[in-house]
């Protein structure tokens, strides 16, 4: 259970209603509870709001990395201490779409995969406006610049983890760049290309090339690849360590709304075999599991991207 559910909308309750003093003993109450290394600090509420952003960032980052979509990121929705909470209309992707949209009402694309990281900077400028009272706006618009940096900080070094990388190079950000680009344009499955790449082979090209039929344009990927084999050339990881530290970071399973589908209509016919056994699969998302195989397949073929809504 999440340890609070104060969210950022707790805040703007109070703030439009003109409740300015409740708006303080809000933020006192989380910080005495959940940010007390900021009791002592010169200006606790500006010290508070920076961490605010910067656990959002790091959060955003990685539902970014790992491909999940939460659906209906009001400020309602958008927990004090930087958890993922309220999320029913989430979705994982399954072939990569930036403009991925998990919810059904949402016809306009206000909460797509893509903006994820936009609409959870303006919520902190939400968030932000009720502190006003609290902060010189100057430094409130000086935290909330820090954004972007650590979300793209954070971002690159998931990505470097999917990727088997363990150092830091300048042409990593154009690295994973090209191969977002690649993966839209085949529409290639997430979970699986990024559960497959550890198996990539940097010595015998003919042992790839279960990645490259993932491809509609081959060479798209064959290119890609050859600029990932120059990169791990620089790293003193051998294939063989770089695929079990890859496994460790790239699920195999994760919760497909086409299985979970499938489950519930089990479930709703007095069958729930299927449900326990996918609860127990998602607890070790990492592990082979060979016999559970079929939760880890994606969408048959040229089936549509299953959209739910908040009370599915």
């Amino acid at each position: 259970l999440a340890p609070t559910h104060v969210r950022f909308g707790s805040f703007e309750l109070f703030y439009y209603r003109g409740q300015t003093e409740q708006v303080r003993e809000l933020a006192d109450y989380v910080i005495r509870e959940f940010y007390p290394q900021f009791n002592e600090a010169e200006n606790k509420y500006l010290e508070f709001l920076r961490e605010v952003v910067r656990r959002t960032s790091r959060l955003i980052a990685a539902w970014q990395a790992v491909g999940f979509a939460h659906g209906v990121m009001n400020t309602d929705n958008m927990s004090i201490i930087g958890l993922t909470i309220d999320y029913g209309p989430f979705g994982f992707l399954d072939q990569f779409d930036a403009d991925f949209i998990c919810n059904h009402s949402d016809y306009g694309g206000r909460y797509a995969f893509d903006q994820q990281p936009n609409v959870a900077l303006w919520n902190l400028y939400k968030l932000a406006q009720t502190l006003i009272p609290l902060i010189e706006p100057e430094k409130a618009e000086t935290v909330l610049g820090e954004y972007q940096t650590v979300f793209t900080k954070r971002f690159i070094e998931l990505m470097r983890g999917k990727l088997g990388l363990q150092t830091e190079q300048t042409e990593d950000a154009r690295l994973i760049s090209d191969l977002f680009e690649i993966l839209q344009a085949s529409r290639v499955d997430y979970t699986v290309f990024f559960r497959r790449l550890g198996d990539f082979n940097t010595d015998e090209w003919e042992k790839n090339k279960l990645l490259q039929g993932m491809f509609i344009d081959p060479a798209s990927f064959d290119r890609w690849a050859e600029t990932y084999r120059v990169r791990l050339a620089k790293e003193a990881s051998a294939d063989e360590r770089r695929r079990v530290s890859m496994r460790l970071v790239n699920p195999k399973f994760v919760l497909r709304n086409h299985i979970a589908q499938t489950v519930i209509e089990r479930a709703q016919a007095g069958d729930y075999t299927e449900l326990n056994t996918l609860l127990e699969v998602l607890k070790k998302p990492f592990d082979q599991q060979p016999t559970m195989q079929r939760f880890a397949e994606p969408p048959p073929e040229g089936s549509e991207p299953i959209a739910v809504s908040c009370s599915s």
